[in-house]
Order: C-alpha cells, then sequence, then structure tokens
C-alpha cells in the first residue's frame, strides 16, 4: 500500500520567501517507512547576507557558510537523493518551493511527488493544539538535540513519518495525499499516475484531448499539474465529462499568468472545444459609451450597437449581454454618487432623478451642481468604467526560464500579442521588443484580462510604445 522510499528533507534559509530569499542549509534523510536508509547534510553558502534574526534562530553564522558550497556544487547530490522518492517536508509547500526555485534558477525544472507531514499529522493525530514539529516533538516526548538545524529536524519529521506510518489506515492517507486527492478509478482509462506526476507543476496551457486526438477542453493554470488533478478528483458534472472522453494531455508552458489567460482565451475561440463554455464569443455586440450634453455635463449611456454605429459612438468598454453593461454603469453610478439620469438608467430628460430624491444624486439633473463638480466625478468614474486602453505600450511579465521576460503588445487601444525574450536581447532598443511579439487578434476578452491583471500586478514594468530607448 505505501510508497517504497521518502525522501524527507528540511531546509535553513535567509528567509521566508523562495523568490527572495536562499538556502543556507540542507538536511535530506532517505527512509523506507520504517528506518533510516541514508542520510545528507551541508551547509550552503547564499551568496548573500545571513539575517541577524536567522542567525539567533539556526546558529547559523555568516562565517559558518561562507566557505561552504554554493547551490550548484550540492544540486546534483540533492537530485540523485530525491530521485524516484516522495518528497517529504514538514509544511512541504516551504521547502519544495526553495528548492524548486534554487533549480530554477539554474536553468533546472525540479519535480517530486510531495507529502506534507503537517496535512498528515492533522490526519493522524486530530485535535492536537498545534501541528508545529516542536510541538508534535514535545507531545510525542521525543528529545531533539539541534531544533532549527536541518538534518535534526529531517530526522525528527522521519521519526514523524515512521509512527504515523506505523498505522494502517494512516498508510490510506499518505498514498491519497501523495496521489493529489485523485482515485485511479476516476482517472481516464489511457492515463495512469505515472503520467499525472509526470505533468509539469508551472504556470501554462493545458489541451485535453480525446481519443481521436481532439480537443475536447482547454485550460490555464499556474500550476498544470495540480489544476489537472483538481479536474480528476472532482465530482461534478464537467468532472465527469473530462473523465469520460479524456484520452491525453498535452500542454505549453508560458511563464507570465498574463499570457497563458491571453492563450487560453485564443485558443478557446480558435478550437471550440465542446466541454468549454466560457470565452468562446469574438464579438461583444453591448457597449458603454460617453458623450457630453448640452448643457455640458458628461453622460454615459448602455446601449446595442452595430459596426456602423460604433464608429459615431465614443465607446469606452464593451459587454457579451445587455444587463453587464447596464449593470457595470450602475456599480460605477452608485459609486461615485453619479445622476441616474446623465447615465441614461433612469427615462425622461429633465427634472430630479430619483436618487437626488434618497441624496444618492447631488442634484446635477436638478441644477443644483455645477458642471465642474459634476464632471470631476464623472471623468474618475470612467477609468473605473473604461475597458478600452487610451495608450499603446509593451508589458514585460516573467518568462519561462530564467533571464527571460515575456512581452505583451498593447497598442492602438487593443491586445496585439505576446512574446519572449532574453533579458539582454532587449539591448535599449524598441525594434528588439516589437520583432519579438507574435500576433494575436485582440478583442474585448483580451482588453478585459490585461486590465484585471494590471489592477491585480499594479507594478509590471510598462514601456510606453513612442519611446525611442528601452531601460532597465
Amino acid at each position: 500500500m505505501q510508497p517504497k522510499r521518502y525522501a524527507i528533507v528540511d531546509l535553513e534559509t535567509t528567509g521566508g520567501r523562495a523568490s527572495r530569499h536562499k538556502i543556507i542549509e540542507v538536511g535530506i534523510v532517505l527512509h523506507d517507512g520504517q528506518q533510516v536508509l541514508d542520510t545528507y547534510s551541508s551547509l550552503v553558502n547564499p551568496e548573500c547576507y545571513v539575517p541577524y534574526g536567522i542567525t539567533q534562530l539556526t546558529g547559523i553564522t555568516q562565517e559558518m557558510v561562507q566557505d561552504a558550497p554554493k547551490f550548484y556544487e550540492v544540486a546534483r547530490k540533492i537530485v540523485e537523493m530525491t530521485e524516484g522518492a516522495i518528497f517529504v517536508a514538514h509544511n512541504v509547500r516551504f521547502d519544495y518551493s526553495f528548492l524548486r526555485e534554487e533549480f530554477k534558477r539554474l536553468g533546472y525544472t525540479y519535480s517530486r511527488r510531495n507529502l506534507c507531514t503537517v496535512r498528515l499529522s492533522r490526519k493522524a493525530f486530530p485535535g492536537l493544539p498545534s501541528y508545529s514539529l516542536g510541538n508534535l516533538i514535545k507531545w510525542m516526548g521525543w528529545k531533539a538535540d539541534a531544533r532549527h538545524r536541518a538534518l535534526d529536524d529531517a530526522l525528527a519529521t522521519a521519526e514523524l513519518l515512521r509512527r504515523i506510518l506505523a498505522e494502517e489506515d494512516n498508510q490510506k492517507q499518505v498514498v491519497d495525499m501523495v496521489n493529489l486527492g485523485i482515485k485511479e478509478s476516476l482517472l481516464p482509462k489511457s492515463f495512469d499516475m505515472e503520467k499525472m506526476h509526470a505533468l509539469p507543476e508551472e504556470c501554462g496551457v493545458y489541451y485535453l484531448h480525446n481519443a481521436q486526438g481532439e480537443v475536447v477542453y482547454v485550460g490555464k493554470s499556474i500550476n498544470i499539474k495540480k489544476r489537472i488533478a483538481e479536474h480528476f478528483a472532482d465530482k461534478t458534472e464537467k468532472a465527469g465529462k473530462l473523465q469520460r472522453h479524456v484520452h491525453d494531455i498535452t500542454y505549453e508552458i508560458t511563464g507570465s499568468e498574463l499570457v497563458a489567460l491571453l492563450l487560453e482565451s485564443h485558443e478557446i475561440k480558435r478550437l471550440h472545444p465542446p466541454i468549454n463554455r466560457a470565452q468562446r464569443v469574438r464579438r461583444f455586440p453591448y457597449l458603454v459609451h460617453t458623450f457630453t450634453d448640452e448643457a455640458g455635463y458628461i453622460c454615459y449611456e448602455a446601449t446595442q450597437a452595430n459596426a456602423a454605429r460604433r464608429k459615431t459612438l465614443q465607446v469606452i468598454s464593451e459587454y457579451p449581454k445587455f444587463a453587464h453593461a447596464r449593470n457595470h454603469l450602475n456599480r460605477v453610478r452608485e459609486a461615485f454618487e453619479l445622476c441616474a439620469r446623465l447615465c441614461k438608467l433612469q427615462p425622461g430628460n429633465s427634472g430630479p432623478c430619483f436618487h437626488y430624491h434618497i441624496k444618492q444624486c447631488h442634484g446635477a439633473c436638478a441644477e443644483q451642481e455645477s458642471v465642474e463638480d459634476y464632471n470631476e466625478r464623472a471623468l474618475a468614474a470612467r477609468e473605473v468604467l473604461s475597458t478600452v486602453f487610451e495608450e499603446d505600450f509593451f508589458l514585460l511579465d516573467e518568462g519561462r526560464e530564467p533571464g527571460e521576460l515575456a512581452v505583451i503588445l498593447v497598442e492602438n487601444g487593443n491586445y496585439q500579442g505576446f512574446g519572449y525574450l532574453d533579458e539582454e536581447g532587449l539591448n535599449g532598443s524598441m525594434d528588439n521588443l516589437r520583432d519579438a511579439i507574435t500576433p494575436y487578434a485582440g478583442n474585448p476578452e483580451t482588453t478585459r484580462l490585461i486590465q484585471r491583471y494590471l489592477n491585480k500586478k499594479p507594478h509590471l514594468k510598462r514601456i510606453p510604445v513612442q519611446t525611442e530607448a528601452v531601460e532597465w
């Protein structure tokens, strides 16, 4: 029932974020579930400063690591020790993410089946006040000589795992956790657990194919393996269709989550996979446009417009359904206390609107608010309401590997495509950025995807298209 070999790992680091901090010590215990098979331990030179607080916690000083091997010098040993084993750690996300990040800096994709003894302990020993390794050591009555040193903590975790595996019911929990919650019986007939574990834990777009090789579903995820595992572990109607129809899986790594979103949207519209429902619409027939009335007030209106009429309107946002357009406009009106009549959300052309009487409109409709004061709020509302880009720019995001950038182009108010470029390839040239772009058709959905992403990550590097030289 239980897997044959476990690599129990503990790391000491300069901080808590894998993208920013570095490993200063690694400890690995090879275990068969009953006894220790081998151990490995090494300090690691992080090539950066060891904070005083970390020294206080671990006892590891700057002097101790300055002559230690650098990570690339111990990387091969880590690969060999953990190859073919279940990667185990107490809070596995922490240790696993640090190793993956260090290997990524070396240009190597590190991927292992993994198991978290924090989660496992909660299942095996329910009701404890804390599941930290230190508290579990005290609760079990063990003796640990050097807490917060990698090998000693790995040995303590190994003993915890041994005790948990001594119970047969816990062995079933281990198999379930290692297999990402998937029952093998729910996997497509042509797809086994080995294929599942071989999927990348990277950001990208994945394609699910039927027995004839046709794409039946397209999705995106920042962790492809985890997302596909969720598809096959779910018991929803959609999951049932995937389990019945999927024969094979292919994928494309994008690095950038935004590129994954944009590529997914394009592929769904191109391929029309039968199990996908969202993002099939290419054209949004409804819109919100703006104009200024005879008195000088800025007005908005949600409406439907064909191609000819659109050319006569100042369109600021587009929608697949009229209700979406109207509801969005109404939410913005409410947030900025605009006049419902000037937003064409209430019939009539004169007299106070309903919201003026309940003090949710400042009275532009009743000549109680100046054009200047009203338009100041209306212009602020436009920034929230708008789904049309008013500037041209290149957006730089994370690439597929270290030293690579994803480049997204927005021009003429719309998304134009994406590509990849080595950081060194920027070379101060706008032409290099443009040459990296593979053209893709823009539409209201891609515009919305980019705007939402920028709202989530406002500090992403933007380079105006008209810039003559690129600084990076």
